[in-house]
Parts: C-alpha cells; sequence; structure tokens
C-alpha cells in the first residue's frame, strides 16, 4: 500500500535540492526520489515541482510514498566459472566471472557470489544485511577478477574495518582509450549519483572523496593497458575517473567508449580486472596476496590491441 505523508519542509533542509532532501528525509537513494518526482508523487505548497528545485524552510511538502521495496534473497546455486583462489576457516577469496553480482540486489536477477558459494557447500559469515551476508567489498557485475568474501564473523568485522580504514591492497588492471598523460598519476575527484538520475555515477563537486592511482604498463597505438591502485572504493570508481580524464575503460559505453573500437574487439563490458587484493589475515596478521589471470575476452582483445600496434 502507498502511504501519504505531509509535512513543513525542516529548516535543516534548506536550500537542498529536492531530490537529496527526500533522500535524507526518507532513506531512499535520490534516482528513487527523482522517480517520484516526476511521476507526480511529491507536492511542494501543491505544485508539482522539478527535481532540482531548491526547497525553502518552512514549505509544505506532500509525498506519496510508495510500498516498500523488498530486497531479494540469495539463490544458492552453483556459478559457471566461479573458481576458488584461496579458503580457509576465515576467508575465501574467489576469481569472479563477468555478469556475476556480488549479492542480491532489486533488479537484479542473474547469479550472485554468494549464491555461487552457498549452492556449492560454502559456509559464509552471517554478519551484515541479510541478502550479502558476509560480504566486505564488491565488484561490479561485469568487472571481473579477485572478491574476498568472509567466512567467519570475526573475519567479517576485521575486513570491514580494513577496507574502511583503506588498509587493503586493491589492484586492477584496465585497458583504457588513448594515452593518458602523464603516464602516471593521481585522480583525486569526488563521485555522486550522476545528475542524470540514469544510474551512472560522475564527478561531482561535494560528492564522496574518491581517489585513484594509475600507472601505464604498456600504451598501444590505440589505447593504454593500465595498473590502478584504488584508495578508495565508491561505486564504479575506475569507470568514472577514467571516463573523468577522457580515457574510457575500452568497452565501457555506458561511460563513453568507443563502440567501434569496442566491436572490433569483441567487448561486451568494461576492460577491467581485480588483478591483486592483498591484505592482513583476519587471525594471523600475517599479509595475504592473491592474483588472478585475465579472463578469455579481455586477453582476447588485449591480444588484438597488441597485435595492431
Amino acid at each position: 500500500m502507498t502511504e501519504q505523508r505531509s509535512m513543513p519542509v525542516p529548516d535543516g533542509l534548506e536550500g537542498e535540492r529536492l531530490d537529496a532532501a527526500l533522500s535524507r528525509l526518507f532513506g531512499f537513494s535520490r534516482t528513487r526520489a527523482a522517480e517520484l518526482i516526476g511521476s507526480g508523487e511529491v507536492l511542494v505548497d501543491g505544485k508539482q515541482p522539478a527535481k532540482s528545485d531548491r526547497l525553502h524552510a518552512g514549505a509544505w511538502l506532500d509525498v506519496t510514498l510508495p510500498p516498500p521495496i523488498t530486497t531479494p534473497m540469495p539463490v544458492a546455486e552453483p556459478v559457471p566459472g566461479m573458481t576458488i583462489v584461496y579458503e580457509d576457516d576465515d576467508i575465501i577469496v574467489v576469481n569472479k566471472p563477468i555478469g556475476v553480482a556480488a549479492h542480491p540486489t532489486v533488479g537484479w536477477t542473474g547469479p550472485t557470489v554468494i549464491g555461487g558459494l552457498l549452492g556449492a557447500g560454502h559456509t559464509i559469515a552471517t554478519s551484515g544485511a541479510a541478502e550479502r551476508q558476509g560480504i566486505v567489498h564488491r565488484l561490479d557485475a561485469n568487472t571481473t577478477g579477485a572478491m574476498a568474501v568472509a567466512k567467519s564473523e570475526h573475519a567479517y568485522s576485521w575486513l570491514k574495518r580494513a577496507f574502511k580504514e583503506r588498509t587493503v591492497d586493491k589492484r586492477y588492471h584496465a585497458l583504457v582509450q588513448g594515452h593518458p598523460d602523464p603516464f602516471r598519476g593521481t585522480v583525486d575527484a569526488p563521485i555522486d549519483r550522476h545528475p542524470s538520475g540514469d544510474g551512472r555515477f560522475a564527478v561531482v563537486a561535494g560528492g564522496k572523496p574518491s581517489v585513484t592511482h594509475y600507472d601505464t604498463i604498456e600504451a598501444f597505438r590505440a589505447a593504454s593497458l593500465l595498473d590502478i591502485k584504488l584508495e578508495t572504493g565508491r561505486t564504479h570508481q575506475i569507470r568514472v575517473h577514467m571516463s573523468a580524464l577522457r580515457h574510457p575503460c575500452v568497452g565501457d559505453l555506458f561511460y563513453g567508449a568507443d563502440p567501434t573500437l569496442s566491436a572490433r574487439l569483441g567487448l561486451t563490458r568494461q576492460w577491467l580486472h581485480a588483478v591483486a587484493l592483498g591484505f592482513e589475515h583476519p587471525s594471523t596478521g600475517e599479509w595475504m596476496s592473491f592474483s588472478t589471470d585475465y579472463p578469455q575476452d579481455l586477453q582476447k582483445a588485449l591480444d588484438i590491441v597488441a597485435a595492431e600496434s
């Protein structure tokens, strides 16, 4: 059932964009807020506003809230192509294949890392929200490579803190269009949802602090292979930062990659792979490092780029 809410705009939201204010007031995303505004479910002083309108304290807000969205639960089923890199009583590190999400989310109907581990009989920590128990970090569904999952409750707490305190070494290889200048550098630019509300993220003033370090491994005629170290872990961070540099990941049509080049290389997703992951073991304190090879589609594309240079 829908719910009707009416209230004056609090003083603390004076000057806020309407979509951002609704997100803060009701706890849903700005994308969802924009959808409600666009469908006429939000009135300000009895009039239909735009999502970018700035609010005034004391203005009267009428909002028709949709029924709460139920987050899907993991489905225990084996995931073809997902291999175990390392496992002990505390942690499990997988090499995640293309087309697999870390955990269930609204709108995702494909396989998940959690579902695949449960389907293969692995034990996962029960800490965290029910649909993402054991998850301490994530990779995009179409980004492949090394991903750690907690098996014990102790490991979950330890690894969550390690990721938050940025003591985890997260390394990616990305094939990007053109040649970044300089060949080695740091992108320090805040990231938030793209103002269009289409699911993309972007460099946005006032966004969350986001830092990406990159170093060119090899420059080809049409593209460059980069080694990337993440200092922070924002959604789509590498893809957004590379796009902001005007060197999007090859194949990443969502963030402005050349569709002609993508088609020639046979890519249907971004050329981005989590090649290595390192952290202190939750129980022993020993530094653990894990690496993964490029999957077939990325290796094939890289071979073509190299052969054309």
